[in-house]
């Protein structure tokens, strides 16, 4: 389905993005590409941030919430973009990946990376070649020779350009940086110690599973990270453990079997690293990677907790699986040349899952360099997740669209922080907090509150208590009220404490609806959802001296309804292919307890002094682990299953109703969430162990899918690395690939019936008989057939096809779902059906 069908139906509307230039600038933002010949894509403008799935990040561009992000309308967007057009100037060389057709090596050479050195001489200018004699191969950053086939090099605007047009070359992209996106949840997602024990204890008698992580890197004293009970490092493992200031062989063990830094490519961009202050070594100094290696793999750790807060036994999802970790984020983040390398290295180590919560703005699949390194790491066999991103509640905000990729949303627990804000007329309005200070407010005095923002509905600088708005005289010695927007949240705590208040009530704003997200204040502080935000605000206007208190009420279990899916956590339709679900499902990603960096505060503020062993964080950083850890379980249990069996085993064992038995709501509106925002569902583990029925995906399914995206000849050549293959034209549209889910998108009006084919393989008992069961739609007709399938063996496979005729083309699209039960199982996929308005 093209993308700008899929806009213009969601947006009703277009938007242009042009490519335009500017005087050259050191601050030049991240850029939009330029095509060029033969499919290849150069972009001539500076890189732009992936990112580590955490709320932006104070230090690091990140994917949990530890920042903000400043949600304003499409005009925004479209100024974003705009400014994304400018050019920086041509003569600067860049770093740019180049992916080569590793089977057209001509035959004088011995080895890739002679023919790629001489590739990059043959593109030069005279003057460089001039300058230096061994110029090429100084000028290459990096080779990949595993899951992709190609180099990554620096070369100007016109060498770049002349580079797509070299023998052998299939594409040529832009450098890109790519931005950063537990006690509780192994309980809350039915594994805890006696399940992930017997889980292992079956599996794991000849396979050891790899988590390969690609974060910030790892706090190896972390008691997350003890090998106590774990037999030898696996024979299969290639891997190493890669020294460094403040990180030495001794630093690994049998649960961290390898650690590799890679930073070539954030060199080659943005200069040395300043090795005063970071560490050129694996070692986190930042707690993102430290995180999420703990959420998917750590070990049990007694009485661990967050100030007291969470506080219980803290462990990962596959807490007897091995971690690596692989540094490639830094202080000025996380490079796509860096990044591919790791995930290149990777896989040649012997990594079974990767667990990756980055990401940037989402590209097509051929200039995705993520996107093609993940097809090859899954042709070798590797399980990858990936984080969906923090910008929902807009739609068409995910990233990580690829269908070999997991793409993971965030979901709340039923583990929550409450506090209260009660106020001089009696009032009490509820929010949260993971305050724990000397210094508390007394709930039997009243203490003086006030809000900046004036009358006015908008926040501005003051109302958001950004730095330097604040007038001591003015807010000295009260409870300040702030608007949550564009600085990160601890932030604004330390703001009024430093201009003298006592107290904060950190007030939602439209963008975050009721959603609470828990913070470790510096000063007493309660965070509340909008409506109650409202009120408070109000209150201070009514009141002639407006008044209140904060009090805290540590950790509550059981709460209700959950889970629910978290306001931030990025959303669908997938933009490239509307015939692809996305997110594929969501995972616990609010609130969630780990391992954390000795060198990093629990607020990443520089002016916050505490250090602590664990923390509590949101974003999808956080969910996509979850589903990493989950994915190692059922490798272990399933040594044969290949990554797209293990995905599918995910998705269609994930329940889409709360523990009060109501369909997920979504926290950004209060109403049900549709497969848009949840996918196919919150993963279940225990169910997804025995799944009864899977869907397979091979890798030449995954190129006819590419087939049908208008890929030229070479664009494709990208992902099959194999000058001969041509597409067969076994698929008549995207959605024939064995997906999981169902997504049917009507195109034409009046619209003709769709046929969508799909086959399932039998993982259950040998003898078993499958009867399906379809919603029933205002818009359409859903005919299956056959509606029952029989099966006699293991491994069996059998195919049904899916027939929809339109009754009446809805407006919006409606949900539902297909389902497979033999009475034990419930083999459920999502269904979507989409009527798109003619163009």
């Amino acid at each position: 389905m093209r993308p700008e069908a899929a806009t213009a139906f969601y947006y009703r509307s277009s938007v242009s993005l042009f490519s335009g230039s500017a005087p050259c600038s050191s601050s030049t933002p991240p850029q939009l590409t330029t095509p060029w010949a033969a499919g290849a894509f150069i972009s001539s403008k500076q890189s732009s941030p992936y990112s580590l799935s955490s709320h932006s990040r104070p230090r690091l561009f990140a994917m949990d919430l530890r920042g903000e992000r400043w949600t304003a309308p499409s005009l925004c967007l479209v100024l974003v973009l705009l400014q994304a057009s400018i050019s920086a100037c041509a003569g600067a060389p860049k770093t740019y990946i180049v992916h080569m057709a590793a089977s057209e090596k001509p035959s004088s050479f011995d080895f890739h990376h002679e023919w790629y050195a001489s590739t990059v001489k043959s593109v030069s200018s005279a003057q460089i070649e001039a300058e230096e004699e061994e110029d090429a191969y100084a000028r290459i950053v990096y080779n990949y020779e595993t899951a992709i086939h190609g180099f990554a090099a620096r070369l100007d605007e016109d060498e770049a350009e002349r580079m797509a047009e070299a023998a052998g070359v299939l594409a040529v992209l832009p450098e890109t940086v790519l931005q950063l996106h537990t006690t509780r949840s192994p309980d809350f997602l039915g594994i805890g110690p006696e399940v992930s024990n017997r889980i292992w204890a079956s599996g794991l008698a000849d396979h050891d599973v790899v988590v390969g992580v690609l974060d910030t890197g790892i706090w190896p004293e972390s008691p997350s990270f003890s090998d106590k009970g774990l037999g030898p490092v696996p024979s299969k493992w290639k891997g190493l453990c890669q020294t460094g200031r403040g990180f030495t062989t001794a630093d690994c063990n049998r649960k961290i079997i390898g650690a590799r830094i890679f930073y070539s490519g954030y060199e080659a961009s943005s200069g040395p690293i300043n090795e005063t202050t970071e560490l050129k070594s694996p070692r986190d100094q930042d707690g993102h990677g430290t995180h999420t290696a703990a959420t998917a793999a750590g070990s049990p750790v007694p009485d661990a907790g967050l100030f007291g807060y969470a506080r219980g036994v803290a462990r990962g999802m596959a807490p007897r699986a091995r971690v690596a970790a692989y540094k490639v984020c830094w202080t000025g983040g996380c490079f796509s040349s860096d990044i591919l390398a790791a995930v290149d290295r990777a896989v040649s180590d012997g990594v079974d899952v990767l667990s990756i919560s980055l990401g940037g703005g989402a590209s097509p699949y051929y200039r995705d360099s993520l996107s093609i390194a993940s097809f090859g790491a899954m042709q070798m066999g590797v399980f990858i997740a990936c984080s969906a991103g923090n910008a929902g509640p807009d739609p068409i905000s995910l990233t990580n669209l690829s269908p070999w990729i997991t793409t993971v949303g965030a979901s709340t627990m039923d583990r929550d922080f409450p506090a209260t804000v009660t106020f001089g007329n009696g009032a009490n309005i509820t929010g949260v907090s993971l305050y724990k200070g000397r210094k508390n407010l007394s709930p039997r005095q009243q203490y003086p509150v006030v809000y900046m923002g004036g009358n006015s509905s908008i926040p501005n600088p003051r109302s958001m208590c950004l730095e330097g708005t604040l007038e001591p005289n003015a807010v000295a010695g009260k409870i300040v009220i702030c608007d949550r927007g564009i600085s990160p949240r601890v932030q604004k705590g330390q703001v009024v404490k430093e201009a003298g208040g006592i107290g904060m009530i950190l007030a939602n704003t439209a963008a975050n609806g009721e959603e609470l997200v828990a913070d470790s204040h510096l000063l007493p502080a309660v965070a509340v959802g909008e409506s109650e935000g409202v009120a408070a605000k109000k209150y201070t206007r009514t009141a002639p001296k407006p008044t209140g208190t904060l009090s805290f009420a540590g950790t509550k279990l059981g709460i209700r309804p959950s889970p629910v899916v978290a306001a931030f956590s990025s959303r669908g339709p997938n933009y490239l292919t509307l015939e692809i679900l996305k997110p594929d499902l969501i995972a616990p990603g609010v609130n969630i307890l780990a391992a954390w960096s000795g060198d990093a505060s629990p607020s990443s503020l520089a002016s916050d002094r505490r250090r602590v062993g664990f923390n509590i964080l949101s974003g999808t950083s956080m969910s996509c682990p979850h589903v990493a850890g989950v994915a190692a379980l059922l490798k272990a249990s399933h040594p044969d299953w290949s990554p797209a069996q293990i995905k599918s085993a995910l998705m269609t064992t994930a329940y889409v109703h709360d523990n009060t038995y109501h369909v997920l709501k979504d926290a950004a509106t209060g109403d049900a969430s549709t497969p848009f925002e949840h996918g196919a569902g919150h993963i279940h583990p225990v169910r997804a162990l025995n799944p009864g029925l899977v869907y397979d995906i091979g890798q030449n399914e995954y190129l006819e899918f590419l087939c049908t995206q208008n890929l030229t000849r070479t664009q494709l050549k990208g992902f099959t690395k194999n000058s001969n293959m041509t597409c067969k034209g076994s698929f008549s549209s995207p959605g024939d690939l064995n997906y999981p889910a169902i997504s049917a998108v009507f195109s034409d009006q009046p619209a003709t019936p769709l046929m969508v084919r799909r086959t399932v393989t039998n993982v259950g008992p040998p003898s078993s008989t499958y009867h399906v069961k379809v919603t029933k739609f205002k818009g359409a007709d859903v005919v299956v057939e056959p509606s029952t399938l029989h099966f006699s063996s293991a491994n069996q496979k059998l195919a049904y096809k899916v027939t929809l005729r339109t009754k009446a083309a809805q407006k919006t699209p409606e949900y539902g779902a297909l389902s497979w039960s033999d009475g034990v199982h419930v083999v459920r996929s999502p269904l979507v059906l989409t009527w798109l308005p003619p163009m």
